[in-house]
């Protein structure tokens, strides 16, 4: 505990990293540093994506021929996965041994 809260009655009430009256941390010169350097990059990728690689005219369907060949396999092997179908009268075509009233 710390000697001047416990003298001066200035305590941090619970957990003194957490909580909404908690003790501040220090701020380090490295932690400067840091926080400058992601600035940096923040700027340099806002900068970047500020000039777009092609005009609107350029990306207007670009492509469109690549979107429609994924569409096309996604398609297709939907259609490959799904089972064949199945019919009731497949199903109960066993029933139909002991009949005798139809003919066959």
């Amino acid at each position: 505990m710390f000697l001047t809260t416990v003298l001066l009655k200035k305590r941090i009430p619970g957990k003194q990293w957490i909580g909404k009256y908690r003790r501040p941390r220090v701020v380090t010169l490295s932690m400067k540093r840091s926080m400058i350097q992601r600035l940096e990059v923040e700027a340099e990728n806002e900068y970047w994506l500020s000039q777009p690689y092609m005009t609107p005219q350029q990306e207007y369907k670009h492509n469109t021929e690549r979107r429609l060949a994924k569409w096309e396999a996604f398609k297709s092997q939907l259609i490959s996965k799904f089972p064949e179908h199945k019919y009731v009268a497949d199903h109960l075509n066993h029933l139909n041994v002991t009949k005798k009233w139809t003919q066959s």
